[in-house]
């Protein structure tokens, strides 16, 4: 995934870039980059954070910027900002999201003259150095932008920096958020509203749809406005975004709450306590006890000082390491209970299968899972959100293969609740999994707990429904 940070400041910018972009660390772990435009020019460093996060690798660079305007970027695909010199302007450019018609649409800019790539890795072009050729290929920045937002299949929302402002861009579906917010002193345009108050900054509105606007310190200035036409991706809410951000004005902890809540509503089930897998389970769990009247317990205790977020690495025997080193279990409360956890999805099931072992080994008499979202039966085609390498990988694509022989069997049926398929799914993967019960949440309550009118979201990635836009 990845996200991004700008400042227009009447003052220097450089300690607000640094920590606004470092909100966004959860994010992304292989890239991060600042660039600040002052009285000699651009000023840029990226840094690899796989290791490492941003805000070590960047402490030591601070001392070298110096501006009143600046973006900055967390990424999990390729370096970022690019510094550009074009016909209309010299710029550095941050993207987020997913082209997935990138080779076409690079094939198609190199039928052009004088048109090259240079940031390449293998055979793929770095997708923010294709989106700055398209925009060069215009005869001014808006009509790059526009350009940009209307040829894009998937999702690219992005911060583009000159001499004088920063022009943001949210994608022409809204798959992905961008807010503004202000204080005293200058503006700030952002992925995650989290980033926002620390930094003394108000939220102030958040782009609607393929809308631009150009920020200086004394304020946003709209150049294109929004359209109606809304996909914003529901799993904002439900797995990676911060529990403290808001998007279309809908905190995701208030909404992981009441996901939380419409799961208990619909079980009778039996159990000693509530717990979440942390930290995006937490918010579901929360609710769910509390509608429930249950307690809340902690029978894992995550570790955070040195393991990262465990959905980020690419290589998945990283990912189940970092997943079952950091969290660690407190046997004194697994022992003898039975337990009920909620967790934001079941992707590939594999770190859950390693926990609902070690579970059991610690002396747990029954565990009960809950899923926030409906079983996962397609991978994103319109965001970077997850790295698996094939959709195939998915524990409901898994379960759909082990009883039809063939994983792309009936799909429309395994996304129905009240389908004798999908019931049978649903059992694989308990069995599977090892759990004593397994109940995913229905798709309609799942989208009431967010609050935002059904076809404002994308749910692509649970019934394949494409947008009707």
């Amino acid at each position: 995934m990845g996200g991004f940070f700008g400042v227009a400041s009447k003052t220097d910018c450089v300690a607000d870039l640094f920590y606004g972009t470092d909100y966004h660390s959860h994010l992304g772990t292989r890239r991060g980059g600042i660039v600040v435009v002052g009285k000699h020019g651009f000023k840029r460093n990226i840094h690899d954070i796989t290791n490492a996060p941003f805000r070590t690798k960047f402490e030591d660079d601070l001392p070298k910027h110096r501006g009143r305007l600046g973006i900055g970027v967390i990424s999990d695909t390729e370096d970022q900002p690019l510094l550009i010199a074009a016909h209309h302007a010299r710029y550095a450019i941050v993207t987020v999201g997913r082209i997935e018609n990138l080779n076409q649409l690079a094939s198609e800019a190199l039928r052009r003259p004088n048109t090259h790539f240079s940031e390449i890795k293998g055979n793929e072009v770095n997708p923010t150095e294709l989106v700055a050729t398209l925009i060069n290929q215009e005869a001014n920045l808006l009509d790059g932008i526009r350009r940009v937002q209307s040829t894009v299949v998937g999702s690219c929302s992005l911060l583009v920096l000159t001499q004088d402002a920063i022009y943001a861009a949210r994608d022409r579906l809204g798959r992905t958020p961008v807010a503004l917010g202000s204080k005293d002193d200058g503006w700030a345009v952002t992925f995650e509203t989290c980033a926002l108050p620390n930094l003394d900054y108000r939220t102030r509105r958040h782009l609607g749809p393929g809308e631009v606007v150009r920020v200086t310190a004394e304020g946003a200035e709209q150049l294109v406005a929004p359209t109606d036409s809304m996909q914003v991706c529901a799993f904002l809410w439900i797995y990676y975004g911060y529990p403290a951000s808001t998007y279309e004005d809908v905190n995701v902890e208030v909404s992981r709450n009441r996901c939380g809540a419409a799961l208990a509503r619909a079980d009778h089930v039996e159990v000693d306590f509530v717990a979440g897998i942390p930290d995006s389970g937490i918010g579901h769990a929360v609710g769910y006890a509390s509608a429930a009247g249950l307690p809340y317990r902690r029978p894992f205790v995550k570790y955070t000082p040195t393991w990262p977020r465990s959905f980020m690495p690419h290589e998945q025997r990283v990912r189940d390491l970092v997943a079952r080193m950091k969290l660690i279990p407190v046997k004194e409360i697994i022992g003898n209970s039975r337990l009920l956890f909620c967790e934001d999805s079941i992707v590939r099931g594999t770190q859950l299968r390693d926990i609902i072992t070690r579970l059991f080994d610690d002396g747990a008499r029954e565990i009960h899972m809950r899923p926030a979202c409906p079983p996962l039966l397609h991978g994103c085609r319109f965001l970077n959100f997850s790295r698996s390498a094939s959709e195939l990988d998915l524990a409901a694509r898994k379960a759909v293969n082990a009883l039809e022989g063939d994983p792309n069997h009936a799909l429309d049926e395994y996304a129905d609740p009240d389908s004798d398929r999908y019931q049978r799914m649903v059992e694989w993967i308990r069995r599977h999994l090892g759990l004593t019960t397994l109940r995913y949440q229905r798709l309609p309550d799942m989208i009431e707990a967010i609050g935002l009118p059904r076809e404002k979201l994308c749910t692509y990635c649970w019934n394949g429904a494409e947008p009707c836009v």
